[in-house]
């Protein structure tokens, strides 16, 4: 079952709770592109795919707005090279 991920705007991230964990994606927006800047998961719950959740959630809201994709934090980056189908967001 699909963690059900929140978008919250004014903090800049989409955000899970996971068996009372916090998880997010953090990014910032500028001249059209969406930047991501961090995704943290608590390593209780690591290996979960609860990451890759939070980063697909940023994909998809890019998309859906027309923005260009930076993967600047690792694992965000890592996360779109195992998934070529993102390549066309790539700023």
């Amino acid at each position: 079952m699909p963690t059900p991920i929140r978008h919250v705007p004014d903090q800049h991230r989409f955000e899970a709770s996971v068996d009372g964990h916090p998880c997010r994606a953090e990014y910032r927006v500028a001249d059209g592109v969406m930047v991501l800047t961090h995704t943290e998961v608590a390593p209780e719950i690591e290996g979960r795919g609860i990451g890759g959740e939070l980063i697909q959630a940023a994909l998809d809201h890019a998309k859906t707005n027309g923005l260009k994709v930076r993967p600047q934090c690792a694992y965000a980056r890592h996360y779109m090279q195992q998934h070529p189908e993102s390549a066309a967001l790539r700023a």
